[in-house]
């Protein structure tokens, strides 16, 4: 007898069942669990393969420490190493550095766009018509079209500035076409994804002088950090600067305000240093002070020697590296936004508004406290490394507080003290730099998505403040 309706029905409700439990649980699908699950995989899976013994130049296998820092220095796009990249890994082992920070900055760029769509779409309709004509954000339907455009930007950066240095490289010091490609392609990636690796031991002091070197890769920099919400709107309205938002003009404005800023600076006080921009004639001295500026933002080449240079410049090294780069972007630190964002927000205190106002447009709350809380939790990292590294080190405060801080923003500028940290002290770095680059992104977007309307507010009472 043929089975009925209901056994047939039954047999389909087990079948969709027995599928269902294939898939990942809710909680873990979450966009703040499942984008560090996945950036810790990768991490895992560059681990494994760095610890081959053909990923290392000498016999033997790297010990799980060192693959482990180098692998998360690269998906997190750090550049922090504790071994020399060209002599201690091997052609395949470079390639497999170069491939993780490839993976790792396009899914930053990739992820935090696709992050900022969620959090968009699950407003309410009147609030994505608002967020969306406020931003001019991204056409929330098209998801495919956002991940081939971040593809294409990418392969064409890297490509061009791939082409440029080899160029250089191959008639400006006679390398071999292979030996010119494969640096320049390196050097490309590295540097569209501000990742910080380099084929060279000295990263770009041996270009010091050559701004045919140096330029293609600052401008690789800059267009990497901007994020790809700052290109995306470039794109549609590069000739419209009326029409930017009010994101991109933050990123804009603050970003050239930090590179000429961080510029004079570091010129003012490595002019005369004999051991940093001394050495050069004055052209030399602008072309470096240029170079620190733009690296100094979550890049992580160095073009002079950052242990030499003095406590000051040290210092100002500190914020540029703190506050980082764009959005959605493959630059690190809090983010330009974010900072000036919360100087707004003080120069409406200042002047006793009650709304915080950039650009002719008002700053609603949330994202105000929003920058507020990444910058406090970013704070507190920092500090509980310096506080941890201290303990396990005998380093001086500003060189562990430089290492603390490069590593939280994903910078990979150091003064020379990474590969003598304890084993503790390394894991600490890897911690930090996992944070660094997954944590600003997740929190933002956990916050927005757990966004409530709450039907009662309790009495108000104003606390002493300063």
């Amino acid at each position: 007898m043929p089975p009925g309706p209901c056994a047939a029905t039954g047999r389909s409700i087990k079948a969709a069942d027995s599928t269902k439990r294939w898939e990942l649980p809710r909680s873990i699908r979450h966009p703040a669990r499942l984008v560090p699950m996945a950036f810790l995989i990768a991490i895992l899976v560059g681990t494994g393969l760095l610890m081959l013994p053909v990923s290392r130049a000498e016999p033997g296998g790297a010990p799980l420490v060192t693959a482990l820092f180098t692998a998360t220095s690269a998906v997190c796009v750090t550049g922090l190493i504790v071994q020399d990249t060209p002599t201690y890994w091997s052609a395949f082992g470079q390639s497999v550095i170069l491939a993780l920070f490839q993976v790792g900055g396009f899914g930053i760029m990739t992820g935090a766009t696709l992050l900022g769509l969620l959090v968009t779409r699950r407003l309410k309709l009147t609030r994505r018509l608002i967020a969306q004509a406020e931003t001019k954000s991204l056409s929330l339907g098209d998801v495919a079209a956002v991940l081939r455009l971040i593809f294409l930007v990418t392969v064409a950066v890297e490509l061009l500035t791939t082409a440029v240095l080899t160029l250089r490289l191959r008639y400006g010091y006679d390398y071999d076409w292979s030996d010119a490609l494969w640096h320049a392609l390196f050097h490309a990636v590295s540097a569209f994804n501000n990742a910080g690796f380099s084929t060279y031991s000295d990263s770009l002091i041996g270009f010091a002088l050559d701004p045919l070197m140096l330029a293609p890769i600052m401008a690789s920099v800059v267009i990497g950090g901007l994020g790809f919400p700052v290109l995306h709107e470039l794109r549609q309205n590069m000739r419209h600067p009326a029409r930017w938002s009010v994101h991109t003009k933050i990123t804009l404005l603050g970003t050239a305000f930090l590179l000429i800023a961080a510029l004079a600076a570091t010129a003012a006080y490595e002019w005369n240093n004999p051991a940093t921009l001394g050495a050069f004639d004055w052209t030399g001295k602008l072309l470096n002070a240029a170079s620190h500026s733009v690296m100094a933002r979550t890049a992580g080449f160095n073009s002079v020697n950052i242990g030499e240079m003095h406590v000051e410049t040290l210092a100002v090294t500190y914020v540029l590296m703190f506050i980082g780069g764009g959005s959605a972007g493959t630059a690190g630190g809090i983010k330009v936004t974010t900072f000036f964002l919360l100087g707004f927000v003080v120069w409406a205190e200042i002047r006793g508004q009650p709304d915080s106002n950039a650009f002719r447009r008002r700053i609603g709350s949330h994202p105000q406290r929003q920058a507020l809380a990444i910058v406090l939790l970013s704070v507190a990292c920092v500090g509980a490394g310096v506080l941890i590294l201290l303990s396990v080190t005998s380093f001086p405060l500003e060189d562990v507080m430089f290492e603390v801080i490069s590593a939280f923003a994903t910078v990979g500028l150091s003064t020379g003290i990474t590969g003598g940290l304890p084993p503790t002290g390394q894991l600490v770095i890897i911690v930090l730099m996992f944070i660094g680059r997954v944590g600003t992104i997740t929190i933002a977007s956990a916050l927005a998505l757990q966004e409530r309307n709450v039907l009662f507010r309790y009495p108000e009472e104003r606390p002493i403040v300063g």
